[in-house]
């Protein structure tokens, strides 16, 4: 039976065989046993067992660094989702002031259509009166804007502006004939004519008015005149806004 007996310094074992008879073996015909680490067999095999440590931290350094990425994705895809919602808003409130100046303009346009033609009457001979008498042209064939009121004969300004009035007037017996234009209580035009002779006779006079909103325009038949009036409108009373102010 074999005996061994070893010593070692770090890292190499050494043994030499005794044998039974007591001979000594002579340790340098001895095969030398290494002893290594499992660190040292990898280091071995591989060649670079060292590098394993900074692998594991770098794989951990990315696994962070995409963490923060999906958060920084998420924080990103929360502000712009508030700012659409905020612009949605603004939008929102743009449409309804949009709608609101619409309708308002629509409204403003609607004033500003303001135009009117009427005729006298088909009775024939109006006048004469011993008093002044406000005139009602009952024929009416134009009134956008209803402007014109003809139960009362006055124009009644729905905006401020400047107005186009224009008047005709026939008479047809001899003696006066003629109209005044009354603004409000105010008369700012006067228009008379003698007729000497029997027959249809006739006078055309316009007028341009600043008038405000509510003002009225009327005409008035003087004391002692008359006019004459059939189907065939001889006497017309007509206006129309040139533009608002």
């Amino acid at each position: 039976m074999k005996e061994h007996t070893c010593s070692h310094t770090p890292g190499t074992l050494y043994c030499k065989d005794q044998r039974a008879a007591g001979g000594v073996v002579n340790l340098t015909d001895l095969p030398v046993v290494r002893l290594t680490t499992p660190q040292e067999e990898l280091h071995e095999k591989t060649g670079h067992s060292d590098q394993l440590t900074p692998l594991k931290k770098t794989e951990v350094v990315g696994r962070n660094m995409t963490a923060q990425g999906e958060l920084q994705e998420t924080e990103t895809t929360k502000t712009t989702t508030a700012d659409i919602l905020a612009e949605m808003r603004a939008l929102r409130d743009m449409v309804v002031e949009l709608n609101l100046q619409v309708e308002l303009l629509q409204k403003e346009n609607t004033e500003r259509k303001v135009a009117f033609y009427t005729g006298l009457t088909d009775g024939g001979q109006v006048g004469k009166f011993n008093t002044d008498f406000p005139l009602k042209y009952s024929k009416v064939f134009t009134n956008i804007g209803g402007a014109y009121n003809p139960s009362t004969g006055f124009f009644t300004a729905p905006v401020r502006g400047v107005y186009y009035f224009q008047f005709t007037m026939n008479g047809y017996q001899p003696g006066n004939m003629g109209v005044y234009v009354y603004k409000n209580n105010e008369r700012i035009m006067y228009n008379v004519e003698i007729k000497e002779e029997k027959g249809n006779e006739y006078m055309t006079n316009s007028v341009v008015l600043e008038l405000m909103a509510g003002d009225e325009i009327y005409l008035v038949l003087p004391r002692l005149c008359s006019l004459w009036d059939s189907s065939y409108n001889h006497n017309t009373f007509s206006g129309s806004l040139l533009f608002t102010l």
